[in-house]
Protein backbone atom coordinates (compact mmCIF):
# COMPACT_ATOMS: atom_id res chain seq x y z
CA UNK A 1 0.00 0.00 0.00
CA UNK A 2 1.59 3.41 -0.84
CA UNK A 3 2.07 5.35 2.50
CA UNK A 4 0.14 8.69 3.10
CA UNK A 5 2.29 11.80 3.09
CA UNK A 6 3.05 12.77 6.82
CA UNK A 7 0.24 15.12 8.41
CA UNK A 8 1.43 18.13 10.65
CA UNK A 9 1.15 17.59 14.70
CA UNK A 10 -1.95 18.51 16.49
CA UNK A 11 -0.56 21.29 17.27
CA UNK A 12 0.38 22.54 13.62
CA UNK A 13 -1.09 25.76 12.64
CA UNK A 14 -2.68 25.08 8.91
CA UNK A 15 -4.19 28.27 7.07
CA UNK A 16 -7.18 26.89 4.35
CA UNK A 17 -7.87 28.83 1.69
CA UNK A 18 -11.97 29.46 1.88
CA UNK A 19 -13.80 30.49 -0.72
CA UNK A 20 -17.28 29.99 0.25
CA UNK A 21 -17.67 27.23 -1.40
CA UNK A 22 -18.81 23.65 -0.31
CA UNK A 23 -15.22 22.06 -0.38
CA UNK A 24 -13.03 24.75 1.25
CA UNK A 25 -15.79 24.92 4.14
CA UNK A 26 -15.79 20.82 4.80
CA UNK A 27 -11.96 21.14 4.64
CA UNK A 28 -11.92 23.99 7.53
CA UNK A 29 -14.55 21.91 9.28
CA UNK A 30 -12.68 18.84 9.25
CA UNK A 31 -9.22 20.38 10.51
CA UNK A 32 -10.89 22.19 12.91
CA UNK A 33 -12.26 18.87 13.79
CA UNK A 34 -9.07 16.90 13.76
CA UNK A 35 -7.62 19.71 16.19
CA UNK A 36 -5.56 21.75 14.05
CA UNK A 37 -4.92 25.67 14.48
CA UNK A 38 -6.29 26.81 12.00
CA UNK A 39 -6.70 30.08 10.15
CA UNK A 40 -9.20 31.39 7.07
CA UNK A 41 -7.48 33.03 4.25
CA UNK A 42 -9.56 34.24 1.67
CA UNK A 43 -8.50 36.27 -1.80
CA UNK A 44 -9.64 39.22 -3.03
CA UNK A 45 -9.13 38.77 -7.05
CA UNK A 46 -9.10 41.04 -9.65
CA UNK A 47 -12.39 41.65 -11.92
CA UNK A 48 -13.34 43.99 -14.92
CA UNK A 49 -15.65 46.76 -14.72
CA UNK A 50 -19.50 45.93 -14.53
CA UNK A 51 -20.68 45.35 -18.03
CA UNK A 52 -24.18 46.22 -19.37
CA UNK A 53 -26.82 44.29 -18.08
CA UNK A 54 -24.39 42.96 -15.24
CA UNK A 55 -23.94 45.54 -12.34
CA UNK A 56 -21.13 43.33 -10.79
CA UNK A 57 -17.62 43.51 -10.61
CA UNK A 58 -16.10 41.48 -8.24
CA UNK A 59 -14.42 38.41 -9.59
CA UNK A 60 -17.04 35.05 -9.20
CA UNK A 61 -14.69 33.50 -7.05
CA UNK A 62 -15.22 36.29 -3.61
CA UNK A 63 -18.21 38.29 -4.87
CA UNK A 64 -19.51 39.41 -1.01
CA UNK A 65 -22.29 36.33 -0.62
CA UNK A 66 -19.14 34.21 -1.03
CA UNK A 67 -17.53 36.60 1.70
CA UNK A 68 -19.93 36.61 3.91
CA UNK A 69 -20.08 32.68 3.44
CA UNK A 70 -16.84 32.09 4.31
CA UNK A 71 -16.54 34.46 7.36
CA UNK A 72 -19.89 32.69 8.68
CA UNK A 73 -18.26 29.38 8.36
CA UNK A 74 -14.91 31.29 10.08
CA UNK A 75 -16.94 31.94 13.00
CA UNK A 76 -18.83 29.16 13.52
CA UNK A 77 -15.72 27.29 14.20
CA UNK A 78 -14.13 30.53 16.05
CA UNK A 79 -11.23 30.17 13.13
CA UNK A 80 -9.40 33.63 12.41
CA UNK A 81 -10.47 34.94 9.03
CA UNK A 82 -8.81 37.22 6.95
CA UNK A 83 -8.94 38.87 3.81
CA UNK A 84 -6.05 39.56 1.59
CA UNK A 85 -5.66 42.20 -0.98
CA UNK A 86 -4.80 39.53 -4.58
CA UNK A 87 -5.93 41.92 -7.51
CA UNK A 88 -2.62 43.25 -8.81
CA UNK A 89 -0.98 39.80 -8.80
CA UNK A 90 -3.64 38.13 -10.01
CA UNK A 91 -4.16 40.82 -13.09
CA UNK A 92 -0.63 40.87 -13.76
CA UNK A 93 -0.44 37.05 -13.77
CA UNK A 94 -3.66 35.56 -14.62
CA UNK A 95 -5.76 38.25 -17.05
CA UNK A 96 -2.52 39.28 -18.64
CA UNK A 97 -1.04 35.60 -19.25
CA UNK A 98 -5.22 34.97 -20.82
CA UNK A 99 -4.94 38.47 -22.90
CA UNK A 100 -1.39 37.38 -24.11
CA UNK A 101 -2.38 33.72 -24.65
CA UNK A 102 -5.16 35.04 -27.38
CA UNK A 103 -3.47 37.45 -28.87
CA UNK A 104 -0.54 35.06 -29.77
CA UNK A 105 -3.06 32.37 -31.28
CA UNK A 106 -3.30 29.67 -28.35
CA UNK A 107 -6.11 28.46 -25.87
CA UNK A 108 -4.64 29.57 -22.58
CA UNK A 109 -5.85 27.85 -19.38
CA UNK A 110 -5.53 30.66 -16.80
CA UNK A 111 -6.73 27.62 -13.88
CA UNK A 112 -3.38 26.18 -14.16
CA UNK A 113 -1.73 29.47 -13.99
CA UNK A 114 -3.47 29.97 -10.73
CA UNK A 115 -2.77 27.35 -9.31
CA UNK A 116 1.02 28.00 -10.43
CA UNK A 117 1.36 31.79 -9.45
CA UNK A 118 -1.27 32.51 -6.90
CA UNK A 119 -2.40 29.60 -4.70
CA UNK A 120 0.92 27.99 -4.45
CA UNK A 121 2.99 30.67 -5.19
CA UNK A 122 1.75 33.79 -3.55
CA UNK A 123 -0.84 32.47 -1.03
CA UNK A 124 1.78 29.81 0.14
CA UNK A 125 4.09 32.66 1.21
CA UNK A 126 1.70 34.17 2.80
CA UNK A 127 0.74 30.78 5.02
CA UNK A 128 3.99 30.46 5.82
CA UNK A 129 4.51 34.25 6.76
CA UNK A 130 1.53 33.53 9.31
CA UNK A 131 3.67 30.91 11.19
CA UNK A 132 1.69 27.97 9.29
CA UNK A 133 3.35 24.96 8.10
CA UNK A 134 0.83 23.81 5.92
CA UNK A 135 -1.67 25.55 3.13
CA UNK A 136 -4.71 23.48 2.88
CA UNK A 137 -7.83 23.97 -0.07
CA UNK A 138 -10.25 22.14 -1.47
CA UNK A 139 -9.02 20.24 -3.92
CA UNK A 140 -9.94 16.99 -4.90
CA UNK A 141 -6.61 15.25 -4.53
CA UNK A 142 -3.88 13.10 -2.78
CA UNK A 143 -0.37 13.65 -1.72
CA UNK A 144 1.29 10.04 -0.91
CA UNK A 145 5.19 9.94 0.18
CA UNK A 146 7.22 7.25 -2.02
CA UNK A 147 10.88 6.77 -1.01
CA UNK A 148 11.28 10.29 0.27
CA UNK A 149 9.54 12.01 -2.28
CA UNK A 150 6.27 13.49 -2.40
CA UNK A 151 3.45 12.44 -5.05
CA UNK A 152 0.46 14.02 -6.42
CA UNK A 153 -2.41 11.77 -6.76
CA UNK A 154 -5.76 12.02 -8.24
CA UNK A 155 -8.62 12.52 -5.73
CA UNK A 156 -10.99 9.41 -4.70
CA UNK A 157 -13.76 10.87 -6.62
CA UNK A 158 -12.68 10.45 -10.42
CA UNK A 159 -14.89 12.96 -11.41
CA UNK A 160 -14.23 15.63 -9.48
CA UNK A 161 -10.70 15.12 -9.71
CA UNK A 162 -8.57 18.56 -9.46
CA UNK A 163 -4.88 17.02 -10.46
CA UNK A 164 -4.93 17.44 -14.11
CA UNK A 165 -4.94 21.43 -12.73
CA UNK A 166 -2.62 20.77 -9.84
CA UNK A 167 0.50 19.62 -12.10
CA UNK A 168 1.93 22.83 -11.36
CA UNK A 169 2.79 21.52 -7.62
CA UNK A 170 6.74 20.48 -7.25
CA UNK A 171 7.94 19.09 -4.18
CA UNK A 172 8.41 22.35 -2.15
CA UNK A 173 4.33 22.90 -2.75
CA UNK A 174 3.57 19.18 -1.63
CA UNK A 175 5.21 19.15 1.39
CA UNK A 176 3.54 21.95 3.37
CA UNK A 177 0.19 21.00 1.39
CA UNK A 178 -2.91 19.21 2.39
CA UNK A 179 -6.10 18.53 0.43
CA UNK A 180 -8.75 17.51 3.05
CA UNK A 181 -11.54 16.72 0.75
CA UNK A 182 -9.31 14.73 -2.00
CA UNK A 183 -9.73 11.27 0.21
CA UNK A 184 -14.05 11.66 -0.88
CA UNK A 185 -16.23 11.77 -2.69
CA UNK A 186 -18.44 14.88 -3.99
CA UNK A 187 -21.95 13.57 -2.36
CA UNK A 188 -19.67 12.52 0.74
CA UNK A 189 -18.51 16.15 0.84
CA UNK A 190 -22.09 17.36 0.87
CA UNK A 191 -23.08 15.12 3.64
CA UNK A 192 -20.02 16.10 5.91
CA UNK A 193 -21.47 19.48 4.99
CA UNK A 194 -24.77 18.84 6.35
CA UNK A 195 -23.46 17.05 9.55
CA UNK A 196 -21.13 19.93 10.38
CA UNK A 197 -24.95 22.25 9.72
CA UNK A 198 -22.73 24.64 7.37
CA UNK A 199 -24.67 27.09 4.68
CA UNK A 200 -22.49 25.50 1.46
CA UNK A 201 -23.89 22.17 1.25
CA UNK A 202 -26.21 22.89 -1.35
CA UNK A 203 -24.40 26.02 -3.03
CA UNK A 204 -23.35 24.88 -6.71
CA UNK A 205 -19.56 24.79 -7.43
CA UNK A 206 -17.56 27.87 -8.82
CA UNK A 207 -17.07 28.36 -12.74
CA UNK A 208 -13.96 28.83 -14.80
CA UNK A 209 -12.87 32.54 -15.93
CA UNK A 210 -14.08 33.98 -12.86
CA UNK A 211 -12.92 37.46 -13.26
CA UNK A 212 -15.32 37.85 -16.38
CA UNK A 213 -17.81 40.27 -15.18
CA UNK A 214 -21.05 38.24 -17.54
CA UNK A 215 -18.51 35.28 -18.70
CA UNK A 216 -18.42 36.56 -22.18
CA UNK A 217 -14.34 35.83 -23.00
CA UNK A 218 -15.07 36.82 -26.97
CA UNK A 219 -16.87 40.24 -25.49
CA UNK A 220 -13.69 40.69 -22.93
CA UNK A 221 -10.88 40.27 -25.62
CA UNK A 222 -13.05 42.58 -27.42
CA UNK A 223 -13.01 45.25 -25.08
CA UNK A 224 -9.02 44.43 -23.74
CA UNK A 225 -7.13 42.80 -26.74
CA UNK A 226 -8.92 43.99 -29.72
CA UNK A 227 -5.75 42.81 -31.77
CA UNK A 228 -6.72 39.06 -30.87
CA UNK A 229 -10.36 39.35 -32.95
CA UNK A 230 -8.97 41.02 -36.06
CA UNK A 231 -10.67 39.68 -38.97
CA UNK A 232 -8.51 37.38 -41.87
CA UNK A 233 -8.71 34.65 -43.83
CA UNK A 234 -9.75 30.79 -43.42
CA UNK A 235 -7.75 28.81 -45.71
CA UNK A 236 -7.74 24.66 -45.98
CA UNK A 237 -4.90 22.74 -45.60
CA UNK A 238 -3.57 22.62 -49.13
CA UNK A 239 -3.41 26.51 -48.33
CA UNK A 240 -6.50 27.22 -50.64
CA UNK A 241 -8.51 30.89 -49.26
CA UNK A 242 -12.42 29.36 -48.72
CA UNK A 243 -13.30 32.93 -46.52
CA UNK A 244 -12.92 35.45 -43.72
CA UNK A 245 -13.05 34.34 -39.90
CA UNK A 246 -13.99 37.71 -37.05
CA UNK A 247 -10.90 37.03 -35.04
CA UNK A 248 -8.62 33.83 -34.13
CA UNK A 249 -10.28 34.50 -30.62
CA UNK A 250 -13.40 33.61 -32.15
CA UNK A 251 -12.28 29.79 -32.64
CA UNK A 252 -10.92 26.81 -30.94
CA UNK A 253 -9.34 23.55 -32.57
CA UNK A 254 -11.73 20.84 -33.36
CA UNK A 255 -14.81 23.89 -34.22
CA UNK A 256 -17.45 22.84 -36.22
CA UNK A 257 -20.17 25.06 -36.08
CA UNK A 258 -19.93 28.69 -36.67
CA UNK A 259 -17.24 28.47 -39.40
CA UNK A 260 -19.50 29.54 -41.80
CA UNK A 261 -17.80 28.20 -44.79
CA UNK A 262 -19.29 26.60 -47.65
CA UNK A 263 -17.94 23.22 -48.66
CA UNK A 264 -18.93 19.36 -50.44
CA UNK A 265 -17.67 17.99 -46.45
CA UNK A 266 -17.91 19.48 -42.97
CA UNK A 267 -14.83 21.71 -41.84
CA UNK A 268 -13.41 21.89 -38.97
CA UNK A 269 -10.91 24.15 -37.27
CA UNK A 270 -7.77 22.44 -38.04
CA UNK A 271 -4.85 25.10 -36.50
CA UNK A 272 -4.64 28.69 -36.12
CA UNK A 273 -1.72 31.07 -37.73
CA UNK A 274 -0.84 34.07 -35.39
CA UNK A 275 1.73 35.19 -37.56
CA UNK A 276 -0.34 35.06 -40.69
CA UNK A 277 -3.88 35.96 -38.92
CA UNK A 278 -5.06 32.98 -41.03
CA UNK A 279 -7.90 30.03 -39.75
CA UNK A 280 -6.88 26.83 -40.97
CA UNK A 281 -9.39 24.41 -41.59
CA UNK A 282 -9.84 20.81 -42.99
CA UNK A 283 -11.80 17.97 -42.85
CA UNK A 284 -12.31 16.30 -39.63
CA UNK A 285 -9.48 13.15 -40.46
CA UNK A 286 -7.36 16.23 -40.36
CA UNK A 287 -7.81 17.12 -36.73
CA UNK A 288 -6.31 13.78 -35.74
CA UNK A 289 -2.24 14.08 -34.53
CA UNK A 290 -0.09 10.93 -33.42
CA UNK A 291 2.33 13.37 -31.56
CA UNK A 292 2.36 16.64 -29.57
CA UNK A 293 4.99 18.76 -27.40
CA UNK A 294 4.97 20.17 -24.17
CA UNK A 295 7.05 22.80 -22.75
CA UNK A 296 7.42 24.69 -19.33
CA UNK A 297 6.96 21.28 -17.81
CA UNK A 298 6.77 20.46 -14.16
CA UNK A 299 8.34 17.63 -13.22
CA UNK A 300 6.59 16.93 -9.96
CA UNK A 301 9.01 14.71 -8.22
CA UNK A 302 11.78 18.06 -8.99
CA UNK A 303 13.83 15.19 -11.21
CA UNK A 304 13.83 15.21 -15.72
CA UNK A 305 13.64 11.09 -16.16
CA UNK A 306 16.42 10.32 -17.77
CA UNK A 307 15.06 7.94 -20.47
CA UNK A 308 11.49 7.71 -22.88
CA UNK A 309 8.90 6.26 -20.40
CA UNK A 310 5.34 4.61 -20.64
CA UNK A 311 2.11 6.46 -19.33
CA UNK A 312 -0.89 7.94 -20.09
CA UNK A 313 -1.47 11.73 -21.25
CA UNK A 314 -4.22 13.56 -20.89
CA UNK A 315 -5.06 16.83 -23.01
CA UNK A 316 -7.77 18.39 -21.10
CA UNK A 317 -9.24 18.99 -17.26
CA UNK A 318 -12.29 16.51 -18.24
CA UNK A 319 -10.62 14.24 -21.41
CA UNK A 320 -10.00 11.07 -20.97
CA UNK A 321 -5.97 10.13 -20.51
CA UNK A 322 -4.43 7.93 -23.43
CA UNK A 323 -1.32 5.86 -23.70
CA UNK A 324 1.78 7.18 -25.13
CA UNK A 325 5.68 7.13 -24.75
CA UNK A 326 7.43 9.87 -23.25
CA UNK A 327 10.04 11.49 -24.12
CA UNK A 328 11.84 13.98 -22.30
CA UNK A 329 13.52 17.20 -24.05
CA UNK A 330 15.98 18.71 -22.22
CA UNK A 331 14.84 20.14 -18.69
CA UNK A 332 11.39 21.59 -19.25
CA UNK A 333 9.61 19.77 -22.07
CA UNK A 334 8.87 16.41 -23.68
CA UNK A 335 7.34 14.88 -26.76
CA UNK A 336 4.15 12.65 -26.55
CA UNK A 337 3.73 9.50 -29.42
CA UNK A 338 0.51 8.65 -28.71
CA UNK A 339 -0.58 4.83 -29.16
CA UNK A 340 -3.74 6.02 -31.73
CA UNK A 341 -4.28 9.66 -33.31
CA UNK A 342 -6.41 12.08 -31.26
CA UNK A 343 -8.24 14.84 -32.25
CA UNK A 344 -8.29 18.23 -30.10
CA UNK A 345 -5.00 18.66 -29.06
CA UNK A 346 -4.91 22.18 -28.82
CA UNK A 347 -1.67 24.86 -27.96
CA UNK A 348 -1.68 26.81 -24.81
CA UNK A 349 -3.70 24.10 -22.91
CA UNK A 350 -1.80 21.30 -20.76
CA UNK A 351 -0.88 17.91 -21.34
CA UNK A 352 -0.38 16.26 -18.17
CA UNK A 353 1.47 12.59 -17.70
CA UNK A 354 0.25 10.15 -15.17
CA UNK A 355 1.36 6.90 -14.20
CA UNK A 356 -1.98 4.88 -13.54
CA UNK A 357 -3.14 7.54 -10.24
CA UNK A 358 0.29 9.11 -9.91
CA UNK A 359 0.21 12.60 -11.43
CA UNK A 360 4.30 12.96 -12.73
CA UNK A 361 4.13 16.21 -14.93
CA UNK A 362 2.62 18.69 -16.67
CA UNK A 363 3.61 20.87 -19.49
CA UNK A 364 1.85 23.16 -21.85
CA UNK A 365 1.16 21.63 -25.60
CA UNK A 366 2.89 24.05 -28.22
CA UNK A 367 2.02 24.13 -32.15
Amino acid sequence: MIPFAPVPPKSARVVVAMSGGVDSSVAAALLREQGYEVIGLMMRLWSEAPQPGFSASDNRCCTPDAMGLARCIAAQFDIPFYVIDTREVFRQKIVEFFIQGYTHGVTPNPCMECNRHIRWDFLLKKALELGATHLATGHYARIRLVDGKYQLWRGMDAAKDQSYVLSVMGQTQLQHALFPVGEFTKPQVRELARKFELPTSERKDSQDLCFLADGNYRRFLHQHAPESVTPGKIVDTSGKVRGTHNGLAEYTIGQRKGIRVAAEIPLYVIDKSAENNTLIVGAQNELERSELRAERVNWVSGETPPAPFRAWVQIRYKAQPVPASIVPTGTSGFTALLDAPLSGITSGQAAVVYDEQNCIAGGIITP
